[in-house]
């Protein structure tokens, strides 16, 4: 097999002395490729090395061809879209000669490239921007917008190999729909770092980065996780084959140790009754004692390596973390009235508006009122309803989606300060409800702060804290962490949340840190309102109504 990209022993460290990628070996061949691995595992930082962006410690990367790479965080790049797709220079030039310029920079400025704005054009059209013009400011573009006018620059170019980080992060259904028909087709070497397992059902390889190691394993996702439940359940095998050897060498140590003893009391008695000549008993005492030293190195050394076959073994069973939570407290009686929010379907987002902050105007309503729109003819119950009062009764789990800019955040913003029928706490899309400098225990209890020390330490360990790692700053901790730490802070708060609002919650997370998020709602037992693109992770949660906010219409329901 060829390969495109050659990662050779390559080290990194940053200049605080933190070691991400220690002598680090990875072949990355032709196709699409998923690169996946836990949050702080490296992946971002190996993608910037291969794309030039930062310089490793020692080793050597070799790419086969032109790069383009787009980083999870978008650098400002311009004040336009004309910036952001790096044809300003061109399009200066373009101007100039049309305007009767043919200074000869001006030629050279454009080369070849004189359909270049029809391109462009072609390009942000096909990504679903076809209402950004090249001239426009780039701070009127929403979060997700700035994101697809940053993979049409990279498209443009038509790169060898083209290196993405976490591409649909910011982007609603609509926009992550065309970024998978876009990657589908793409016809070059693709490396793509990415939790959405949507678009990881579309690549031809998976490369997770494990413990220092990159490993290559061929299909999607799917085949991925498939392969790894076989390799675990073989190493699972093999560890209780391992335990079972210990027990038996264990055993048979003992039991001639008893052999042992049983004929050093034989021969003492033989001695003591004169039935054997002292000199024939002492050679008999030396013989039996270098014996038994003999067998019991023998079975000592039995023992350790069966020791060390089971110590090997279970290193080799990979099986991520899972947290084990039982929340009662949360309970919602099915019936109970958990929130009553009166919507005016006559607001509507101002012409223009948009941020991924959604400073949107709301409509709607969960239960019974709401106005019916649909196309004349229409049954009425698959009819989309506006609705007029968003209300929420038991245990019930709501997804709300809706376009980048509709809305959705500065619904659950409405919720809060409306207030609910029940306690209710909020996850923001960033993780910034900890205080960085207290302890991951101290927070929780600023929570709960009538809980007792044991009790909450007994939360925490359900949420993979234990002994000291509970007193490690906020600050210090790793993505993945941080998330752990701020749900468990959420859940155990007082009094218990029998509401919870997220808000695009998987977002940043590894694929480990998605599925723990997944196990801990499903243990919750209130009312969930859930702002979210991710489709599987939605369906996971077992949703049980789906509300579309929409720009023009509010809230609605179908």
């Amino acid at each position: 097999m060829s390969y495109s990209i050659v990662v050779d022993r390559v080290s990194f460290g940053w200049p605080d002395g933190t070691t991400v990628l220690r002598s680090l070996d990875a072949a990355f061949p032709a196709g699409r490729t998923g690169l996946i691995g836990r949050n702080g595992a490296g992946k971002s930082t190996l993608l910037k090395i291969i794309a030039g962006e930062l310089r490793p410690r020692s080793g050597a990367v070799a790419v086969a061809g032109e790069i383009g790479y787009l980083p999870q965080h978008l650098p400002a790049a311009g004040r336009d879209v004309s910036g952001l797709l790096g044809l300003t220079e061109v399009r200066r030039a373009l101007h100039a000669i049309e305007s009767g310029d043919v200074a000869e920079e001006h030629f050279a400025a454009v080369g070849e490239n004189w359909d270049v704005e029809e391109r462009a054009r072609a390009e942000l059209d096909r990504l679903g921007l076809a209402h950004v013009g090249l001239d426009r400011p780039v701070e009127t573009l929403s979060g997700g917008e700035a994101v697809m006018v940053a993979l049409a620059a990279r498209f443009l170019r038509r790169p060898d190999v083209l290196l993405l980080d976490e591409p649909t992060n910011n982007l609603d259904l609509a926009a992550r729909e065309r970024l998978y028909a876009a990657v589908e087709s793409w016809p070059g070497v693709l490396v793509v770092i990415s939790h959405d397992r949507l678009l990881l059902e579309l690549v031809d390889q998976i490369a997770d980065l494990h413990e220092g190691g990159v490993r290559l394993y061929g299909g999607t996702l799917s085949d991925y996780e498939e392969m790894l439940a076989a390799e675990r359940e073989a190493a699972e095998r093999t560890v209780r084959s391992a335990e079972a050897d210990v027990r038996r060498e264990r055993r048979e140590l003992v039991e001639n140790a008893t052999k042992l003893d049983r004929r050093k009391r034989f021969g003492d008695k033989m001695q003591a009754q004169k039935r054997v000549p002292k000199i024939v008993a002492g050679s008999r005492k030396r013989a039996a004692q270098v014996s038994a030293g003999r067998l019991r190195t023998t079975h000592r050394e039995k023992l350790e390596q069966a020791r060390e076959r089971l110590t090997e073994a279970e290193a080799a069973v990979r099986e991520d973390a899972e947290i084990r939570v039982d929340l009662p407290e949360t309970e919602v009686p099915a019936g109970r009235t958990v929130l009553t929010l009166p919507l005016d379907p006559a607001q509507a987002v101002p012409a223009g508006e948009t941020g991924q902050s959604g400073q949107a105007g709301l409509a709607g309503e969960a239960g019974q009122a709401g106005q019916a729109v649909g196309e004349p003819g229409e049954e009425p119950a698959e009819a989309v309803r506006v609705l007029t009062e968003l209300l929420v009764r038991g245990p019930e789990r709501i997804a709300v989606l809706g376009a980048n800019g509709s809305g959705k955040t500065t619904l659950l913003r409405r919720i809060l300060e409306h207030g609910a029928h029940v306690p209710v706490r909020y996850l923001p899309q960033r993780l910034d409800l900890l205080d960085d400098e207290r302890s991951v225990l101290d927070n929780v209890r600023a929570l709960a702060p009538t809980a007792p020390v044991t009790e909450v330490r007994a939360r925490l360990a359900r949420f993979l804290f234990r002994g000291q790692t509970v007193m490690r700053r906020a600050g210090l901790l790793s993505g993945g962490e941080r998330f752990r730490a701020t749900l468990a802070a959420l859940l155990a708060a007082e009094p218990p949340p029998q509401l919870l609002l997220l808000d695009e919650p998987t977002n940043n997370l590894d694929l480990a840190s998605v599925r723990q998020l997944s196990q801990a709602l499903n243990a919750y037992r209130g009312a969930l309102i859930v702002v979210s693109h991710d489709l599987p992770f939605l369906e996971g949660l077992g949703i049980t109504r789906w509300l579309e906010q929409d720009r023009e219409r509010g809230l609605t329901e179908s």
